[in-house]
Order: C-alpha cells, then sequence, then structure tokens
C-alpha cells in the first residue's frame, strides 16, 4: 500500500511521463536501430541520427538509467530487451505502436478539456493518421496483434468452419493466423481501402495470399458481403457508440450463414465498471481521441450481442497481454 504519510508515491505517478517521453523520443529518432550491435558514443549517435551531440547524450543516459541501453567507458550498447522490441531489424518490434502513442500524446494533454466537454480537444483520431503515423499505427497494429493472434487462433474452435470475415481488420493479421490455425478456412479482411496494400502484405508475408482476401468497406455505411460462417471482430467497438456497435453487429449478423459464429475480441471493462485497470485508461484514451468511443463492460457487449440476434454468449477463458477479452455468439 502506499505510504500516507508520504506524497512520493503520488510524484512518482505524476511525473512517470518523463520517462515516457525519454521513450518516445529513443523510438521517434530511431536511436536503438542506430546502435545495432554495435558500443556507441552519444556523439556517434547523434550523428547517425543528425542531432545535437549535448542532447543526445542526455537522452542516452537516460534510457540506460532506465535499463534499455548500457553504458561502458563513454560507449552505449542495447539492453537484450531493446535489441529485442526496440531495434526495427528486430521480428519483434513494437517501435511503431510507440511512436503512435507519441502522436497522441497531445491529445492526452487536453484530457481536462474533453472531461469538461465530452469530446476531444484535438483532431480526431481518424483525422489524426496522416501518412507517417497511418503507417506507425497499422504497424504497431500488426506488432500487438502478432503477440496474440498465434496462441489465440490456435485455442479457438473453428472446426467445420469455411469462410471467415474480419470486420474492421486492418492488416489482417487476425485472419491470417486464423487460416494457418485451420487449413480448410479462407478469410475476408473487410476494412477501409486505406489498409489493403499493408494487408496485402502480410498475407503474401505468411503464404496465405491464396486464401485471403481483401473487401474494401466501411462497416458503418456499407454492407458486409454474406455467406461467412464465423466473424471475428478485434478492438473495432472500442471507438464507437453503441448505436455504432450495433449497426456493425447487426451488419455483420446479417453476413452469416444460419448457425455462424461471432467473436468480439475488446479491452472490456468488469460489470461493476471501475477495473480492469488498462480497460479504465483506454477508456480516457478513446474520450481524448475520437467523438463517440469508450470501453464497454462485458455485460454491455453481451446485451448488445442479444440484441443483434446472437445467442448462446459466452465469455472465452482468455486474457490477453492488456487484459482484452473475447466474447462469443451464435446466429440463431
Amino acid at each position: 500500500m502506499p505510504d500516507t504519510d508520504s506524497p512520493a508515491s503520488l510524484l512518482a505517478l505524476s511525473d512517470v511521463y518523463w520517462k515516457t517521453c525519454a521513450l518516445h523520443a529513443g523510438a521517434m529518432l530511431d536511436v536503438f536501430s542506430a546502435i545495432g550491435d554495435a558500443a556507441l558514443t552519444p556523439a556517434e549517435i547523434a550523428a547517425a541520427r543528425a542531432c545535437d551531440p549535448r542532447a543526445m547524450g542526455m537522452l542516452v543516459r537516460a534510457l540506460a538509467a532506465m535499463g534499455l541501453l548500457v553504458g561502458t567507458d563513454g560507449r552505449y550498447r542495447q539492453t537484450a530487451q531493446a535489441r529485442t522490441f526496440l531495434d526495427k531489424r528486430s521480428p519483434r518490434y513494437v517501435g511503431s505502436i510507440i511512436r503512435h502513442h507519441h502522436r497522441i500524446m497531445a491529445a492526452w494533454a487536453g484530457l481536462p478539456g474533453s472531461i469538461r466537454t465530452g469530446g476531444p480537444q484535438e483532431r480526431p483520431m481518424d483525422a489524426a493518421r496522416e501518412a507517417g503515423d497511418r503507417e506507425d499505427f497499422l504497424m504497431g497494429m500488426f506488432n500487438l496483434a502478432m503477440a496474440i493472434a498465434p496462441g489465440l487462433a490456435a485455442s479457438i474452435d473453428l472446426s467445420g468452419r469455411g469462410r471467415l470475415v474480419d470486420v474492421g481488420g486492418g492488416p489482417g493479421t487476425y485472419a491470417v493466423h486464423f487460416c494457418l490455425a485451420n487449413p480448410g478456412l479462407r478469410a475476408s479482411v473487410f476494412d477501409l481501402p486505406a489498409s489493403e496494400e499493408f494487408a496485402d502484405a502480410v498475407r503474401r508475408r505468411f503464404g496465405v495470399a491464396d486464401r485471403v482476401d481483401f473487401v474494401p468497406g466501411d462497416y458503418l455505411c456499407d454492407p458486409i458481403p454474406g455467406g461467412y460462417d464465423a466473424a471475428w471482430l478485434s478492438q473495432i467497438f472500442h471507438a464507437e457508440d453503441r448505436a455504432g456497435c450495433l449497426t456493425i453487429l447487426k451488419k455483420t449478423v446479417a453476413a452469416l450463414e444460419p448457425g455462424g459464429l461471432v467473436f468480439i475480441h475488446e479491452f472490456m471493462l468488469d460489470d461493476a465498471g471501475d477495473g480492469p485497470e488498462f480497460a479504465t485508461l483506454f477508456a480516457l484514451n478513446m474520450l481524448v481521441l475520437t467523438e463517440r468511443g469508450q470501453a464497454y463492460a462485458v455485460g454491455e457487449i453481451r446485451d448488445m450481442m442479444a440484441e443483434a440476434g446472437l445467442t448462446d454468449i459466452r465469455l472465452l477463458d482468455f486474457t490477453g497481454p492488456n487484459g482484452s477479452r473475447v466474447l462469443r455468439g451464435t446466429k440463431g
């Protein structure tokens, strides 16, 4: 428990963003890839990234104090964690989502205003995704999904299912891994046209280009083509209000054959609404970034699924790294 006689824990919580910003700077400047397998001086790192040597020295010393770099005789090398997750050459690189987090910090700084007005103080999330951030966002979603999708796809029973639609699937990471786990399955990624090039690269990378296709469309405005017997909806509800979620759900159910399965993967609140911690904070993220978004409780999503005509609604035995959960329902 925090020491009630000292403000130390509160002050540490208040200035934790200093560490966040140092990490963001390292990712935005790609300091870690510049170092690679070498041990470089701050001046050498600064030269590689066209930065001021004195300022780079301050940054690398902070990153070393945070355990991301190791300094010896004035030279700095990456720790194993940094090499695995922050060096662009690593297949487990997560720097893209960290770069995206940096770009939305200004919106979080406006949180008091968002609490007053009930909406974002900066531009809404979609409008803010210019070329660089769009690329980082899609790559970030791919990286995060890659930490979940292989194991999750192997654990979900899709036996006997022939066609799956990944609604709002972006790069199609889940669609690809469902197909890898189920050799008889074909999948479609239904998303905005801007995601098609990235999704095409992902399906080719994993050797399933003949089994995963891309269907351009807006799930709020366009119908979802029919003929599917399973649907995957991952992390799309939190950007919409209840009416938007119901619109997506009803279109999805209409695209399924009788007996089709719907899986909803989200950061879900407990029904009491005050946990898990990540989901409560993610709700604020949606407040500062979107006009209508929020986090929903398990019971709220269950109710929407039932209203859309789904039955046998179950919470699967799965919890993701940030507490995400999966609800499954069946079309009658």
